[in-house]
């Protein structure tokens, strides 16, 4: 089992996490945990390249995370993704919604 880290980085522009690990159901509620900061209409820019699984409880959050960033006027930016994740988000037609 992969080690899952979290580390959040605000600037004044935004706020950068990186992840590193699994994003799965044990993993989310760490993740949602450090996203709960609150942005002001900022960008939440979400770090992936050390994630090489995500599953549907992953999705889910990242889709609860873009809507609440939208409503707030700010926006998701999500880089580094590795194979399986870009798979998942390109069969659940879910990649240019994140990746726009």
């Amino acid at each position: 089992m992969n080690d899952f880290t979290v580390a959040t980085e605000k600037h004044p522009d935004r706020t950068l996490i990186t992840v590193s690990g699994d994003i799965d159901r044990q993993t989310c509620p760490e993740l949602a945990q450090a996203a709960a900061v609150p942005l002001d209409g900022r960008t939440l820019h979400l770090e992936m390249s050390g994630v090489s699984f995500m599953d549907s409880s992953g999705l889910h959050l990242l889709l609860l995370l873009r809507r609440r960033l939208h409503e707030d006027g700010g926006r998701l930016v999500v880089t580094g993704l590795q194979r399986q994740p870009t798979r998942l988000l390109h069969l659940t037609e879910t990649y240019e919604l994140l990746n726009a």
